[in-house]
């Protein structure tokens, strides 16, 4: 009897450090790329306020052409990374509509990461209680 509660310990041990604690780690490295992102909207949203603030309706800056070589520029509109690769040309007043869209969904997709991970941070204490019941160990407090 010994021998099969060892094995079933064994397994959930496995499944904790093979399947539960990879995944937890993904999830809180997935939930940090998109507090990252929110970040990066956040600093541009603030920008473009306070540029709008001062009535600046455009902006002279360096360019980097390439092979770091630039040249001067004057801009007047701001091109926003919509993702895979597509940049589209707002104005200041719709990027600033885009940008609080945007951030709504990446509070959204922060919300389903810290859930996930509070998920799988009780599967992983129900695991591991099961493993203290099978070993019969006088439970914790």
């Amino acid at each position: 009897m010994d021998g099969l509660i060892q094995q079933k310990v064994q397994r959930f041990e496995e499944f904790v450090d093979r399947r539960l604690k990879p995944d937890l780690v993904h999830a809180i490295a997935e939930r940090d790329k998109v507090f990252e992102q929110q970040e990066v909207f956040s600093n541009l949203r603030r920008n473009i306020e306070n540029l709008e603030k001062n009535s600046v309706t455009s902006l002279q800056t360096m360019v980097n052409l390439g092979s770091e070589v630039y040249m001067q520029a004057e801009i007047h509109n701001i091109f926003v990374d919509i993702g895979l690769g597509f940049h589209v040309e707002f104005t200041w007043s719709e990027a600033l509509k885009y940008i609080s869209i945007k951030e709504e969904s990446l509070a959204n997709q922060i919300q389903e990461y810290t859930r996930l991970i509070a998920s799988i941070k009780a599967q992983i204490k129900i695991v591991c209680e099961g493993i203290r019941e099978l070993l019969q160990l006088p439970a914790e407090r």
